[in-house]
């Protein structure tokens, strides 16, 4: 990964348990969850906030990308790869899905013991956007909608800490653009229906004075 495409790279995470399938002794080898959910808006904090939507569709093409599975997004705690078989990522009506075989080291069993123990709040996912499409609010209290519609996946993760989230220095960027100028068309809106009320005003004064 170069150094642009790491600064553009994002995560956004799911709280949504995961969970450990037992093989025919009870013995858990496999865990299954969602890393991102379609059409559900979630505020985008920080800075310069944005709403944001995952558009059905968003992850069609990044399906046969070669994604791995992380624990917390570190590389160095691989726990699966689509590319080897070892997991495996599908969209449904819910959203992103994964499904990850843990390797038998120490990590995986880890993983595994956490899964197990319910400490593993939900999952995330690092992807980088390829289209999106924004939108002003529909009020001045507002913020701008940003509609996710064809991302690169990097990588899905179970995480402990779901809420964490990073975004990219051209979307906050463009969140902003998209809410000064909704400031500035509301404003000059505002100027001239005021300006519209003073000319009535002056109209009806003159009338009213000529009489």
């Amino acid at each position: 990964m170069n150094e642009r495409t790491a600064q553009q790279l994002e995560v956004r995470h799911v709280e949504r348990p995961v969970e450990a399938r037992a093989d025919a002794e009870g013995n858990p080898t496999t865990l299954s969850g969602y890393a991102a959910v379609f059409d559900t808006p979630a505020t985008i904090g920080g800075v310069q906030p944005f709403v944001e939507v995952i558009d059905r569709g968003a992850f069609d093409s990044a399906l046969a990308d070669d994604v791995r599975v992380l624990f917390n997004h570190d590389p160095n705690l691989l726990i699966g790869r689509t590319k080897s078989g070892t997991a495996s990522i599908s969209v449904d009506q819910y959203g992103l899905r994964y499904d990850v075989t843990p390797p038998d080291t120490q990590v995986g069993r880890d993983v595994m013991a956490l899964v197990g123990r319910g400490d593993v709040d939900g999952s995330s996912f690092g992807f980088r956007v390829l289209e999106d499409r924004w939108t002003e609010g529909q009020t001045a209290d507002d913020l701008p909608v940003r509609h996710i519609q064809r991302v690169a996946l990097y990588d899905v993760s179970p995480v402990t800490s779901p809420a964490y989230i990073e975004t990219s220095v051209e979307a906050r960027a463009e969140a902003e653009t998209i809410t000064v100028a909704a400031i500035a068309r509301r404003e000059a809106k505002r100027d001239q229906l005021a300006e519209t009320d003073r000319r009535r005003h002056r109209v009806a004064h003159n009338i009213a004075t000529s009489y």
